[in-house]
């Protein structure tokens, strides 16, 4: 094979490589996983498997040794973040815990977090008057997403002042259909 242009090859190969990055997940999160969803272990007792999953937290709670949270799941994407453009697909509850102590007033109802562990066993929590049963993993890896700040930019092609621009619907000195005359 004959590489005409070495720096071009070099500068594609970055480019690539930068690409591949950008889609990739945080190295605490790399790895491989079975891919059932809380919902599929709590029926099909998938006791043991490795999974990565994440949602939104409903409740942190601290022990004295370890902090569980309490997780609506929702599909991650690509990066292993919960993916807010899925939020309605939820995927069940589980319930997360941890050694060691991890912040409730940080660890807040409705902040993104992933997890990396095993499915432990499974538990029955009470949800308003519904007995539901939750998988629990033992997290190995507990994953804080920064809270994202979304602005949107609109595009106005009239700009602030609508279809007749600054001058309003006279079109300034010319007028909106020809000179006046000043």
């Amino acid at each position: 094979m004959s590489v005409r242009n070495p720096f071009r090859f070099a500068l594609a190969l970055a480019a690539t490589a930068l690409l591949g990055a950008c889609a990739s997940a945080p190295q605490p999160l790399q790895g491989t996983f079975l891919g059932v969803t809380p919902e599929q272990a709590v029926v099909g007792q998938q006791i043991g498997a490795s999974v990565r999953w994440g949602g939104r937290i409903v409740e942190t709670t601290t022990g004295p040794d370890n902090t569980c949270f309490q997780v609506v799941s929702t599909p991650l994407n690509a990066t292993g973040r919960p993916d807010s453009n899925r939020a309605d697909s939820a995927q069940g509850r589980f319930v997360a815990c941890r050694q060691g102590f991890y912040d409730p007033a940080v660890f807040t109802p409705g902040r993104d977090v992933t997890f990396v562990g095993r499915v432990q066993s499974t538990e029955s929590v009470r949800i308003g008057e519904y007995d539901y049963r939750l998988p629990l993993l033992a997290a190995d890896v507990v994953y804080l997403w920064p809270v994202v700040t979304e602005i949107r930019v609109v595009n106005d092609p009239w700009g602030p002042w609508g279809p007749w621009g600054p001058w309003g619907p006279w079109g300034g000195p010319w007028g909106r259909w020809g000179y006046w005359g000043w």
